[in-house]
């Protein structure tokens, strides 16, 4: 048997990973001078609640040689091989880490997302799909390693101020973007995050134009399934966006997840990203 395994920042649904048994490493939430697991011993609602209501900062660390190393340790003994999906190397050192960990075992196949949240999902979710199929390890990393360049990962931040406050824009930007009403929207290109289109109005008028643009005439999409991914979206905000995807885009499967702790922790509650692959 070949056991799928991926770093917390997969944001996949604890259905998926429970109906594929999905072994998860998870990153590490920094809360003053706790250290907190991703997914374990911390939530997304408690880092909103660190930040928001007890003005705490928050900031992720990697997962580390040492803890890659237990983990494939324990998993590499028990099964045929190992295949694990990284956060992006352009991200976080957690690529590199577990590639020095995997050293040590010829059976742990290591793969570079070069993405992040359910962009990465979408490669733990084909893993598993082949796996049940009966594929071999090489064959599976292979064909992930052709789909990595495919995926099309964004969301729209709602408010900056958690970014300012990670340090990844300035408390200028964020309260220039609060007054102005810009709502910006995150892309992922070449496994970094970079600022594409800002939107202007409610978040969920942003939402609206974002989808529509994301899917309206597009021949390069493949439809087997989208990923809306996001915190703590309220419910009536996430029914918005499913319609407007099916109205735009003829997806076989629509699968909302919720981020983890390390999307939320710089970027905040009201975020949200369609997530898909291209031909």
């Amino acid at each position: 048997m070949i056991k799928i395994s991926a770093d917390s920042t997969c944001d996949l649904s604890p259905e998926i990973i429970e109906y594929y048994d999905i072994a998860i490493t998870p990153l590490s939430i920094v809360v003053g001078d706790e250290t907190f697991k991703d997914g374990i011993d911390i939530t997304s609602d408690d880092v909103f609640r660190f930040v928001d209501e007890e003005g705490k900062s928050c900031h992720t660390t990697a997962v580390n040689v040492y803890e890659y190393q237990n983990h494939f340790e324990q998993l590499s003994s028990q099964y045929e091989a190992v295949i694990h999906v990284c956060l992006s190397s352009g991200l976080s050192s957690c690529y590199h880490n577990a590639m020095l960990a995997a050293e040590d075992f010829p059976n742990v196949y290591v793969v570079d997302s070069m993405n992040l949240s359910s962009g990465s999902g979408h490669l733990v979710y084909d893993a598993a799909l082949m796996a049940a199929q009966g594929m071999e390890p090489k064959e599976i990393f292979e064909k992930l390693q052709a789909v990595v360049p495919k995926i099309e990962s964004s969301f729209v931040i709602d408010r900056l101020d958690y970014l300012a406050k990670g340090g990844r824009c300035s408390s200028l930007t964020a309260q220039s973007a609060r007054i102005l009403r810009l709502k910006p929207c995150i892309n992922v290109n070449d496994g970094k995050m970079t600022v594409g289109r800002k939107y202007r109005g409610s978040f969920e008028k942003a939402l609206q134009a974002y989808v529509r643009e994301r899917l309206k005439n597009r021949t390069d999409i493949d439809y087997s399934r989208v990923f809306i991914t996001h915190p703590s979206c309220e419910p009536e905000t996430v029914a918005l966006v499913r319609e407007t995807i099916e109205k735009y885009g003829d997806f076989q499967e629509i699968i909302e997840t919720r981020a983890g702790c390390t999307i939320s922790s710089h970027c905040g509650p009201n975020t949200l990203g369609i997530l898909f692959k291209r031909l």
